[in-house]
């Protein structure tokens, strides 16, 4: 196993409380890969409804009533007035206007930004879940190991 530093550690020289420690420290990395992938999925997905609909953003659609949300549970009926232009959360509160087709082109980008660090957040998950593996493997080994000896050490040796 690979620690922060990239140098190697031999699992088998490590003792029990060691491989305990390590195996910890492990669940704790594979918890936050975990939790930020599942954070960088539900930002990718509100970047993509975003998109989605935009596309109802027609000029046929002006004028029509609409739902405007006031909260997430109670709402105000409204007027579709442009078609043209979006206000855009850009994140920390702050909104810029756009043209339709500007925000479907931030949206895409935000989209993609979002798979690419999933790309990266993917392979550590899986590296750490196979160290992980290999850690508890090595302890179970261990602690067969010492059963044994103990039920050797407690049986009378035959001359």
């Amino acid at each position: 196993v690979e620690s922060k530093m990239s140098q190697q550690v031999e699992l088998n020289a490590l003792n029990l409380q060691q491989l305990e420690m390590l195996k910890n420290q492990l669940d704790q990395e594979t918890e936050m890969f975990s939790v930020s992938l599942q954070s960088l999925k539900a930002a990718q997905q509100k970047f993509v409804e975003s998109q989605q609909n935009l596309e109802t953003l027609t000029p046929s659609n002006e004028g029509k009533e609409i739902l405007v949300p006031l909260t997430s549970s109670m709402y105000v009926p409204g007027h579709l007035s442009d078609v043209k232009g979006v206000m855009v959360d850009i994140g920390t509160g702050y909104y810029v206007e756009k043209s339709t087709e500007e925000a479907k082109v931030y949206f895409k980008r935000k989209i993609d930004f979002c798979t690419q660090q999933m790309e990266k957040v993917q392979p550590l998950l899986q590296d750490r879940a196979s160290k992980k593996q290999a850690v508890l493997d090595v302890m179970r080994d261990k602690v067969i190991q010492m059963q044994m000896m103990q039920m050797q050490a407690g049986q009378p040796s035959r001359a």
